[in-house]
């Protein structure tokens, strides 16, 4: 990997009507031309995202989106794709010309982002020019910068960059992968099968931000393939701390070493970092209520090319019918379904490839239509027999089990 993946970024968004000046701003932002600014209205249609390094807040993503007064079909479709985004945003730059009247789809985004509680900064644009009465008090006090836009010049967007490095600690950051369960000099053994799945020349995204998780900890890491678990772990002269495992290499792992050896796996260490473990926890008793020939959807947040023995598409419906249900029926998504509370229960992927915020948004509309959510590791390990081992090393989520099953 060369750089800080999307996911772990802190996400800005752009947003506000058409012709606001968004594109300037982002152009502004990053000193160069990286968005196509025009006085025709609808210039920018697809979300624009790119990535840079601001301050105190790090490694960045910064989206320009489609105005929020679109019109007309493709209009529509445009407002959806910047409201998702807006939906997954860490800071939301509400971008307004101060020249003219405060309209309804300004207000109403306001409103949102009020009763949503997400952080944001009104950048009023084109100061140049005499500002609208309207204007004026729009934004709540201190909730707001006046920048110059005017065409044909780079704003000075310094007010703007010193606003948003006040808000560092009230930006959310997710946990790391390690994060309060490893200390200082500890030595962490990371099995990770190479099969089929794996990428090319690489790791999967959960082992590489763990390794590096780890390393900023000042532990030790050792790496190894399932096929040599056994010899490596009963060679060594020091006990682990913990061994972290690909889920599908969950029953061999717990077969090769210590009964009482700490035991966990990627996408346990990411159900905690990126979604609702305790909701997930609670969903373990769909299984057992599972109606006969009921419906599972199993989601993924990334697109790549399925393999033979594909996990999503193959394993975990396999020990599904084995272990819950043979006449289950099993449908795949990359998207959001339409109609949620027509399953009985979710089977969601570890959630790398997104925010912690966008998970959380899933996992809300799932919650409130009343639909169980698993990920791949909780389902994983309670397919392997490893409840509640697998959580010891989350008293937290150990407790949740214990008490509840």
């Amino acid at each position: 990997m060369d750089g800080t993946p999307l996911a772990e970024s802190v996400s800005i968004v752009l947003a506000g009507n058409r012709n606001a000046g968004k594109s300037s701003l982002l152009n502004a932002v990053f000193q160069k031309d990286v968005a196509i600014v025009s006085p025709t209205p609808g210039t920018t249609t697809d979300p624009v995202t790119r990535k840079i390094e601001l301050g105190r807040l790090g490694a960045c993503s910064v989206t320009d989106t489609a105005g929020l007064d679109d019109e007309g079909e493709l209009g529509v479709q445009r407002i959806e794709k910047t409201k998702e985004r807006l939906e997954s945003a860490d800071l939301v730059l509400f971008v307004s010309p101060q020249d003219k009247p405060v309209t309804q789809s300004e207000k109403e985004l306001l409103s949102w982002l009020e009763r949503k509680k997400l952080v944001y900064i009104g950048v009023n644009t084109f100061a140049d020019r005499t500002a609208d009465e309207s204007k004026l008090h729009f934004f709540p006090t201190g909730k707001s910068v006046t920048l110059c836009t005017a065409s044909g010049m780079r704003p000075d967007i310094t007010p703007l960059l010193e606003k948003i490095e006040s808000l560092e600690n009230a930006i959310r950051r997710e946990l790391t992968p390690v994060e309060g369960i490893v200390h200082e000099g500890q030595f962490v053994m990371l099995v990770t099968p190479i099969d089929l799945a794996a990428p090319a020349g690489r790791l999967i995204l959960p082992q590489v931000e763990t390794i590096r998780d780890l390393l900023d900890r000042d532990c030790s890491a050792l790496i190894v393939k399932e096929r040599e678990l056994y010899d490596i772990y009963h060679s060594l002269g020091r006990k682990p701390d913990l061994v972290i495992t690909d889920s599908q290499a969950f029953s061999k792992v717990a077969a090769d070493i210590d009964d009482d050896q700490k035991l966990t796996s990627f996408s346990i260490l990411f159900a905690r970092k990126k979604g609702d473990p305790l909701y997930f926890i609670e969903s373990l008793r769909a299984l057992s209520r599972f109606p006969k020939g009921g419906r599972v959807l199993v989601m993924e947040a990334c697109s790549h090319h399925r393999q033979a023995d594909d996990l999503g598409t193959v394993k975990i419906p396999r020990l599904f019918r084995q272990l819950v249900d043979s006449e289950a029926v099993f449908e795949h998504t990359r998207q959001m379904p339409e109609h949620p509370e027509e399953y009985d229960v979710i089977i969601h992927c570890a959630g790398c490839m997104i925010t912690q915020r966008m998970m959380n948004e899933k996992t809300g509309i799932f919650k409130t239509n009343g639909v169980p959510v698993l990920n791949y590791g909780m389902f994983l390990a309670w397919a392997n027999g490893l409840m509640p081992r697998a959580l010891e090393p989350f008293p937290e989520l150990y407790g949740a089990y214990v008490n509840n099953y």
